[in-house]
């Protein structure tokens, strides 16, 4: 669907009711609506014409609310905001979730976070500041609320008790977390049951809730990117990048074209090594520790080859707005490639011995299953939504830094299940590869950062990181500090679709299903 049968659609269902604003530079529609159409219009969006929703943004101006629920559909299609306003004292809306169940959690944040009530939404409350330990109307990120003032007075509910949905006879909860042995961070889940299945799970999660976004208010731009690389760092350079895309939208500033397919190359050696440390936590949750310690030599090598290529291992400090802090050679570049090829090469041979491992795979074929409707849905992202058969990449769908260069595949599994996920995981490995060497190719002579004006503005910026589309939406003020700074994380997506995983499989499904998932606490608790 073209931008202007959009405008056509739209018009002829509500006539006069919608207003539309199209900016061709960043391929972005704008819609403003009143309340009393929004949730027919995102479901329209949603469920008809085949968007994905990318995340509600909620901004507190000067004299008024503005909610902003963003869509993105192909490359001819771009990306769709739907806008709605209201007084400040006016703190009430409509909740889409009938229409888009993928708005579930984005609603429930935005009521924790802002105080706003979302009419129809079946519960609010109890989500980022847990009862247990706050009273309800902190509201952190209110204009009045100060990042430098710690809460001192706490009043949470002394009789809070988790919310139960299994009542039957002889059915119980089994608690697993929120306090872990070794890396694992704090996250609870709670499983219900009246056998062996688990019929409910419910997970709970922002125990180390960081307040990024509230931090980054009345920051520069630079001290930002600092928040942005590293509040995941296992994805650094993603999340840095989609940060520097929206700061890039702002200035209205082409990134040089060397910039562009260094960009490239660094994003799927991230990529390559992500995937291999997703690989080796499936390998360990199924008692693979042989397979384990092979992936985990492998990534180790990946990361010693990101620190010589970059200057560090994670890749920190290397992307800036305007293109990358410092040039990468053509010669480091082939020398890191290579290292990548015979990294791969181990990789595959890992995966052979796998696939003929009978004991490995029962433990993941037709275990964790997550059907295709449901991953639409839930709005799953990444390689989760793509092993249930969703086929949209943001590099293909929307396109960035020049992916639209270079011919790449998507890989896409039907089956669902964690042997799919895990079949993705290695698939995306050797496509990855593949790209850093379509980049390294097409790599030219010239600069590698282009000045960056800062006029006040606000824009979206958006990559598909090794677990799926991120979006950083940024707000900067005439003197070039950040007002707003909203991050959409694929984690944050894929943990709401979590439960879908693991309801009606055995307990002791559930920790290999949970490896399948590939879910970052840290990626979520901003």
């Amino acid at each position: 669907m073209k931008i202007s049968d959009l405008q056509s659609q739209v018009e002829q269902r509500w006539p006069g009711r919608t207003k539309f604003g199209i900016d061709l530079a960043s391929s972005t529609c704008e819609i403003e609506c009143s309340q009393a159409v929004l949730g027919e219009l995102c479901g329209r969006l949603f469920l008809s014409w085949n968007f994905s929703f990318a995340g509600l943004i909620v901004e507190e101006l000067s004299n008024k609310w503005q909610l902003r629920y963003c869509f993105y559909g192909d490359q001819s299609t771009g990306l769709v905001h739907v806008l709605v306003e209201a007084q400040l004292d006016e703190r009430t809306f409509p909740s889409i979730v009938k229409f888009v169940h993928a708005a579930d959690w984005h609603e429930r944040e935005a009521e924790d976070m802002f105080g706003l009530v979302f009419e129809g939404h079946p519960f609010l409350g109890d989500f980022v500041l847990h009862d247990d330990a706050w009273q309800e109307g902190v509201e952190p990120m209110r204009r009045s609320f100060s990042a430098q003032t710690p809460v001192t007075e706490r009043r949470p509910k002394m009789d809070w008790r988790p919310r139960r949905i299994v009542h039957e006879s002889g059915a119980f909860v089994m608690p697993i977390g929120p306090v872990f042995s070794g890396l694992a961070e704090s996250v609870h889940f709670q499983l219900e049951t009246v056998g062996e299945d688990v019929i409910s799970s419910t997970p709970r999660l922002f125990y180390k809730y960081r307040g990024i976004e509230k931090i980054a208010e009345g920051r520069s731009v630079d001290n930002v990117l600092l928040l942005a690389e590293r509040f995941s760092a296992t994805t650094a350079f993603a999340h840095g990048l989609a940060f520097c895309h929206a700061i890039e939208s702002i200035g209205q500033v082409e990134v040089p074209v060397r910039a562009r397919g260094l960009r490239i190359f660094v994003a799927e050696l991230e990529r390559f090594r992500h995937h291999v440390g997703a690989i080796e936590a499936i390998c360990e949750s199924t008692a693979l520790s042989v397979a384990a310690s092979q992936c985990a030599i492998l990534e180790e090598e990946l990361l010693r080859v990101s620190g010589a290529l970059t200057g560090h291992r994670y890749l920190f400090g290397l992307v800036s707005p305007g293109g990358l802090t410092k040039d990468l050679s053509d010669t480091a570049c082939t020398e890191a490639l290579g290292a990548s090829q015979q990294i791969l090469e181990k990789l595959n041979e890992l995966e052979r011995m796998l696939r003929f491992s009978s004991s490995f795979l029962d433990r993941l074929e037709e275990v964790g299953f997550i059907p295709e409707r449901n991953a639409m849905v839930y709005g799953l992202v990444g390689p989760i939504a793509r092993a249930s058969g969703l086929t949209r990449d943001l590099r293909k769908a929307q396109s960035y830094d020049g992916y639209e260069d270079h011919t790449f595949e998507v890989p896409v599994e039907r089956e669902g299940d964690g042997y799919a996920r895990l079949r993705i995981l290695f698939r995306e490995t050797r496509e990855a590869v593949l790209l850093m060497g379509h980049a390294l190719r097409a790599l030219r002579t010239g600069p590698i950062a282009a000045p960056v004006p800062l006029p006040a503005g606000a824009a979206l910026g958006w990559v598909e990181a090794p677990r799926g589309a991120a979006f950083h939406w940024v707000r900067v003020e005439g003197d070039g500090t950040v007002s707003r700074y909203r991050i959409s994380p694929p984690s944050f997506f894929n943990w709401h679709g979590f439960h879908l995983s693991v309801e009606n499989f055995a307990f002791q499904d559930f920790p290999i299903i949970l490896a399948t998932m590939d879910l970052s606490v840290a990626e979520n608790d901003r």
